[in-house]
Parts: C-alpha cells; sequence; structure tokens
C-alpha cells in the first residue's frame, strides 16, 4: 500500500524553512562574533560563503528531485547513481547518524529555552527532560495526523519569523548600522574568522529535509525543486537581517560575554522583561518547528530504507497502517534511535567529552562531502546531455562542491575530527556491507533454488 500525497509547495517551503531556522541562528550568533573577534562585517561574509554551499547545493540536487517522486529523497538519488550498496550507505548515515543527532541537539535547545521562559532551574538533566517531553508531543503528533502536523510546520514557520524580523528592524532603526562595516587589518588578516562557518553551517542545516517525503507531495517532481530553490534564498536573508540588526543594537561584545543569553538580553532592553517573555515563546516555538521537521523526515526513514530492504525486518517495517496512512513501526525505530542519542549527548555534556562541541557536529561536515557525490552526479548528467544549461549541469554542481570543499576544510580544524570521521565511516561501511552481504547471501539462495 502507498502512503497518499499530502503536502503542497506552502508545506515543502515551509519545512525547509521551518527545519533551517530554528536553534541555529538565536544559538549560534555569539560563536559567530567569537570566531570572526567581533566583526559584524566577517560575520556576515561567513553567512554568505556557508549560503554558497547551501543555495548552490539547492539548485543542484533540485535537478536530481525533478526527475524522480520515489520514496528516499537523497537514497533514492544515490541509488540511480551509484546503486543500492551506496544507497545503503548514505541511508544509514541518515537514520543512525545525522537525522537523530541534529534532532537530539534540538530537543535540548528547546528545554535550555523553556527553562529561560519559566525560570527553572537550567540543570542538563531538566533540560533534556524537557525537550525529550516535547519531542514525543510532536512525534504523536506525526504518527496521529500528517496532515496537522504539516499545519503545525506551516504556522511554526511563519511564528519563528517574528522575533527575526523584530529584533532585526529594531537594530537597523535603534542601532548603529554603519558599524556593520567596520573591520580591522587584524581581523581580516587573522585567519581564524573562517572557522565561523561551522557554527553558521549548523544554522543553515537541515534543507535536504524535505526530500525524505518526496512520495508523500503532490506534484512532487516540480514542487520539490521550487522548494528547493526559493527556500534556501529567503532564509539568508533573514539571517542576515537577524544578524547585523542584533550585533548593531547590543553590540557584538555583550553577545559574546552573554553567551546564550543574548537574545534574551536584547529582547528585555528592546521591549522590556515581559515582551522578551513573549520573544522567548517565539523562540520555542521556532526551535520545537526545527524538532517537527527533523522528526518528520526522520519518521520516514526506515520506511525509505525498507522499501529496498535494507533494514533488518525490513518486511514488517515496510507495513503501512491504513488508519494513520503511516508505518508506525518505522517511527517506533526513529523514536528508539533518537532516544540513544539524546542519552549520548546528556553524557557526553555531562563529562564534557566533546570540549567546544555537541554531538550533532559529528555528522554535518561529512554530509556536505557525501552530497559532493551528488553533485558531481548531475555534472556527469550534464555532460550526457540529459541536463540542459550551463548553469543548471556545469556552473551550480561545481559551485556546490566547492562550497562543501569549504566547509571540509574548515571542519579538519576541529581537534576531533578524526574522531567523528571514523564514527561516520563505520556507519557507512555497516550499511555498505548490510546490504552487499544480504545481496550476496539472496543471490546464493536464489541459485541453490535454481539447481
Amino acid at each position: 500500500m502507498k502512503t497518499q500525497k499530502q503536502y503542497g509547495l506552502l508545506t515543502c517551503i515551509a519545512m525547509i524553512v521551518g527545519v533551517v531556522i530554528g536553534s541555529g541562528i538565536f544559538f549560534k550568533s555569539d560563536n559567530i562574533l567569537v570566531a570572526t573577534n567581533g566583526s559584524i562585517f566577517l560575520g556576515c561574509l561567513t553567512f554568505v560563503i556557508a549560503a554558497i554551499s547551501i543555495i548552490f547545493g539547492s539548485l543542484t540536487i533540485a535537478e536530481l528531485a525533478a526527475r524522480t517522486d520515489k520514496a528516499g529523497g537523497i537514497i533514492t538519488y544515490a541509488e540511480d547513481a551509484y546503486g543500492s550498496n551506496v544507497a545503503c550507505a548514505f541511508g544509514w548515515f541518515q537514520l543512525f547518524l545525522y537525522y537523530p543527532t541534529t534532532l537530539a541537539v534540538v530537543c535540548y535547545i528547546i528545554g535550555m529555552y523553556s527553562c529561560m521562559l519559566f525560570g527553572i532551574t537550567s540543570t542538563l538533566f531538566m533540560q533534556m527532560i524537557i525537550g525529550l517531553g516535547i519531542a514525543l508531543l510532536l512525534a504523536i503528533l506525526n504518527i496521529v495526523s500528517k496532515r496537522i502536523a504539516g499545519y503545525v510546520q506551516t504556522s511554526a514557520t511563519f511564528i519563528k519569523l517574528i522575533p527575526l524580523v523584530v529584533i532585526g528592524i529594531a537594530g537597523f532603526i535603534f542601532g548603529k548600522p554603519s558599524s556593520a562595516l567596520e573591520v580591522s587589518n587584524e581581523q581580516l588578516m587573522g585567519g581564524t574568522w573562517l572557522s565561523a562557518l561551522i557554527p553558521i553551517v549548523f544554522a543553515f542545516d537541515g534543507w535536504m529535509v524535505s526530500t525524505s517525503i518526496s512520495h508523500e507531495v503532490k506534484n512532487a517532481k516540480k514542487n520539490i525543486p521550487l522548494a528547493l530553490i526559493s527556500a534556501p534564498l529567503g532564509i539568508l536573508f533573514m539571517y542576515l537581517l537577524y544578524f547585523v540588526g542584533l550585533s548593531v543594537y547590543i553590540g557584538p561584545e555583550t553577545i559574546m560575554t552573554s553567551g546564550d543569553q543574548h537574545v534574551e538580553l536584547a529582547a528585555a532592553q528592546l521591549l522590556g522583561p515581559w515582551a522578551a517573555k513573549g520573544i522567548l515563546i517565539f523562540i520555542i516555538i521556532s526551535v520545537a518547528g526545527t524538532a517537527n521537521g527533523f522528526m518528520a523526515g526522520l519518521f520516514q526513514l526506515p520506511y525509505s530504507l525498507a522499501i529496498r530492504n535494507m533494514l533488518p525486518g525490513s518486511d514488517k517495517i515496510a507495513k503501512i497502517n491504513e488508519k494513520y496512512d503511516r508505518s508506525i513501526l518505522s517511527c517506533l525505530v526513529a523514536g528508539v534511535i533518537t532516544i540513544v542519542w539524546i542519552i549520548v549527548h546528556y553524557v557526553t555534556q555531562t563529562y564534557n567529552l566533546l570540549p567546544n562541541s555537541d554531538i550533532s557536529e559529528i555528522a554535518i561536515t561529512l554530509n556536505y562531502v557525501l552530497f559532493i557525490g551528488l553533485y558531481f552526479e548531475v555534472f556527469r548528467l550534464s555532460l550526457k546531455g540529459e541536463i540542459k544549461g550551463f548553469f543548471k549541469g556545469k556552473l551550480n554542481p561545481i559551485m556546490a562542491m566547492l562550497g562543501s570543499l569549504i566547509i571540509l576544510y574548515v571542519g579538519c580544524q576541529n581537534k576531533l575530527f578524526i574522531f567523528y570521521v571514523a564514527i561516520c565511516a563505520g556507519i557507512l561501511t555497516s550499511g555498505y556491507l548490510y546490504f552487499r552481504k544480504k545481496n550476496t547471501v539472496s543471490a546464493t539462495i536464489s541459485a541453490v533454488l535454481e539447481e
């Protein structure tokens, strides 16, 4: 039984905007300024550099999305380009590492801002419990009604734009916009400002999530590419508006010293303490929208792998529940994996096992490296004449690959990078070998039966 197509273009755009604009821009602004030594101009420059990989990556993946509406998103694209073994490796990486680690950290951020809002003692344990509770509510919503979950995603997307617009515009009105152009030779020549790309990439992360629900999107061959093209451009504009507005209003030094409290501080200074609580509510809704988008994509991944027989118990996971129009077992598998990573996040933060980092950074850099293979496929199809136009088939994938290589270069500067690569390689290799072995066994059984 196939799932029904319930999502339209607006929901696709809302999913990308809703997933990307969430915790990152509020959670990482201080990290960006620390990396640029307080330079707003260099912060904006790194936003634009990071956007190269996102915007040109979206334009490139849109070409693959326009060619198919099969379930799986990038799993499908990898399968069509490089075969089922590689597709299984891609799928396992997304299911067991990328999606759940990001979702676990987003849950933690929900808990952190909730503690700020209600004045609860902000221990790591309490933050994780609150975040997990909201995640469970969103999980139930996604299982019970995909249509309502889609409405929630669209509504959360529009709501989350409010603090960005309010703080951004207010900063330009009441701050000193001219200070955004100031940059010293010392700040510019010091190569450390490029390290701001890592927190910015986190803030941009998640744009690929919409492809995971492509089989549930109406007129997917048209709507998915349109969403992949329009959403990242809008996101870049909103990020620059907010980052510059916030920075020129309360000043880079204040943002860097106040850390994750800088959003509440800016809102209180601008609107008063009670209005600041309202901004925190908007931010919590914003981050919850990110969690909802990641969850919608993650819940589909076991099913997308199972219909290709790429997971143990695939025959059971691939069964669609007629009442809820989705695989319940797929949701449960995804939920268990996420809970495991939430526990891992708690342990790593408690014992400071990942200094100045968290589990979400394990997969981000390697995720963009894997995309290079998909970008190259578009370039190859262009050389074969299957994708027309210099921009679509050549310039876009080349720029997308360049963006990914820049992210890889910056990621290599992290002292934990080799450790992260080892984890990613382990997951990818496991997926590849699992499907290869399964095929070998199936071929042997078929040969015996034929004899």
